[in-house]
């Protein structure tokens, strides 16, 4: 059984600040002069991190007026745990067949 973790997708919310926009958006639905005051970024700091979460399929937006909404696809960070979730009964099956290569 071969397991895969998406090491994009990985990269993207290893950011500090990206993981926190996250962490923000799975609490509600919010626009960046929201995501401006929670975090303390700078507004066009904040913008190219949404635009690198946008572009990995991480969020979705929502124009309303002249302010976009940001919300979080839960699925994409379901999908990632999924692969971490593969990896760990993977390694939990390797132990416990004792499954190892021998030294040449």
């Amino acid at each position: 059984m071969l397991t895969s973790v998406d090491a994009d997708l990985i990269r993207v919310l290893a950011d500090p600040l990206r993981l926190k926009i996250v962490t923000l958006l799975a609490r509600e639905t919010l626009c960046t002069t929201h995501l401006v005051a929670e975090t303390g970024a700078r507004q066009t700091n904040l913008s190219n991190h949404l635009k690198v979460l946008r572009e990995a399929g991480v969020v979705d937006t929502e124009p309303c007026g002249r302010f976009t909404y940001y919300r979080l696809r839960p699925e994409v960070v379901e999908s990632l745990a999924g692969g971490f979730a593969d990896l760990a009964a993977t390694a939990r099956a390797t132990a416990a067949a004792d499954r190892r290569r021998s030294c040449p």
